[in-house]
């Protein structure tokens, strides 16, 4: 099962969902399409498999580079470079990731927006465990600013290869840390 999430993650990377065909991952595979079709139900269901492990993967990269943060900021850069580290490592996940969010298949929609709700989450979490007098309503907000800037600075950061992880870490940081800082070493 885990090849056909490979192979299938990387022909809708390279073509995109609509252009792709479970022929075409079938044979890729070296399996039947009836045995692509038991496995996932449907094209659908192989992208929504897919989304589903690089949101697991990327889940777990993030929740092992954080854990044992000293600080706030400790937190949030490993979290940050996690992140930038992830699109580097698994380019093909980020394609598919970005791409289909895109596109007209709503449970992939879901599917991407529920990875953005993971991360968030876990941001929103942290803080309050660092700061838990901040307001959750404001930890929520900034976890919701990181996600949004990571995503468009991973986008940019495509068209300029020379920007890596830890560059775009400190990018990030210089802009959002001020405001955190300010926010959860102040707390009463």
């Amino acid at each position: 099962m885990a090849q056909m999430l490979t192979v299938a993650e990387e022909i809708f990377a390279e073509q995109g969902y609509l252009a792709t065909s479970m022929d075409e991952i079938a044979e890729r595979c070296g399996v039947s399409k009836p045995m692509l079709y038991e496995y996932f139900g449907s094209k659908e269901g192989l992208l929504i498999g897919c989304i589903h492990r690089a949101r697991a993967e990327l889940r777990e990269k993030t929740a092992a580079a954080i854990a044992g943060a000293a600080s706030p900021e400790e937190f949030l850069r490993l979290g940050l470079l996690a992140f930038f580290e992830f699109i580097v490592d698994h380019q093909r996940s980020w394609a598919l990731l970005r791409q289909e969010a895109a596109i007209a298949v709503p449970s992939a929609q879901e599917e991407v927006e529920g990875i953005r709700q993971q991360q968030t989450d876990m941001i929103g979490s942290v803080l309050v465990s660092f700061a838990p007098d901040i307001d959750p309503l404001e930890a929520e907000a900034f976890a919701e600013i990181v996600v949004g800037a990571c995503e468009r600075l991973a986008v940019w950061c495509e068209r300029r290869p020379t920007v890596g992880p830890a560059l775009a870490t400190d990018y990030v940081m210089a802009v959002v840390w001020p405001g955190v800082a300010e926010r959860v070493t102040t707390q009463p």
